[in-house]
């Protein structure tokens, strides 16, 4: 086994992801770990990574690179977001010291000014959009629109290789409310049936959000729909609005192509909400884009 040359980690609010890389950045060691920055203390994070993460990834003195919310005011310290239009090199060169722990450097998150003026940031998602630029020289090409779906979907324009605007969708977020507390609440789970499309198809064009919601509702107490659907089809209503209504914010028209960049079950929903709007998709894992990411910031700073 090669020795680590790197230790990469995508530290979020649940669950931390760490890989070991060599001197080419090819991936050594893979491990989760159930220690997001919501689930420990603040004043915990630099020991859980000295006394944990470290020796379980025989990483002991090798370089690290973190990003994610481990980088926010709920990590290990809050490092300044960097501002739109950013390139990898803008972003190396604004990684934060970890206090405490010499070697170890922490990414900084984006900041753009919004869709409408009052703000938009990412934490995570902007070293996957690097790491898939990094991927392929024609990927810094031109301009791409990049949907990286999840509890805060993420819609992301680069240009000739440039993050240059996002803005941000709170769909997975309203699912898990919506199916948790109040009227919309079910013990069902998504199946990605026939109700998926449903709702995909009562979605319509986005707008009207609040009251497209009330159908979940209508079609199950007026008695043509079972209940064991209803989470299938609030899947579908939620993602459908967003495709439908989010690319619009950043002044983009309805049939751009789509980069999906993420988890691959959650891509394949979107991808099938976008075809269903005849925008042409292409997937690529986010895992493998966090990882080439922080390798590229890791060459990145040490040419800096």
């Amino acid at each position: 086994m090669a020795a680590p040359a790197l230790l990469a980690c995508d530290w979020g609010t649940t669950n931390l992801r760490a890989w070991t890389l060599d001197d080419q950045g090819a991936v050594v060691s893979a491990r989760e770990f159930p220690l997001g920055v919501s689930r420990i203390a603040r004043s915990e994070v630099a020991d859980a990574f000295a006394r944990q993460i470290r020796p379980a990834m025989a990483a002991e003195g090798v370089p690290a690179i973190l990003c994610g919310m481990v980088g926010s005011n709920l990590g290990w310290t809050a490092v300044p977001y960097l501002d739109c239009p950013s390139t990898l090199a803008d972003l190396a060169k604004a990684m934060t010291d970890a206090p405490g722990a010499p070697g170890v450097r922490i990414v900084p998150g984006v900041r753009y000014t919004g869709f409408n003026g009052l703000g938009d940031v990412m934490r995570g998602e902007e070293t996957q959009v690097f790491g898939w630029l990094a991927q392929n020289p024609a990927h810094a090409r031109g301009r791409h629109l990049i949907c990286h779906p999840g509890t805060h979907t993420k819609w992301i324009v680069v240009e000739d290789g440039r993050l240059t605007a996002f803005a941000t969708a709170m769909t997975g977020e309203l699912f898990a409310v919506l199916t948790t507390h109040g009227v919309l609440a079910t013990d069902s789970r998504p199946d990605g049936g026939t109700a998926f499309d449903d709702g995909l198809a009562a979605s319509g064009d986005g707008a009207a959000l609040a009251a497209r919601l009330f159908t979940a509702r209508a079609r199950v107490v007026g008695g043509d729909a079972s209940p064991d659907t209803s989470a299938s089809y609030l899947s579908g209503l939620l993602i459908g609005a967003d495709v439908a209504a989010t690319p619009a914010l950043l002044n983009l028209a309805p049939a751009t192509d789509v980069v999906l960049l993420g988890d691959q079950g959650l891509c394949a929903l979107y991808a099938r909400a976008l075809d269903a709007r005849r925008v042409r998709t292409r997937t690529f894992d986010g895992q493998a884009a966090a990882v080439a990411g922080l390798w590229a910031l890791h060459t990145a700073g040490i040419l800096s």
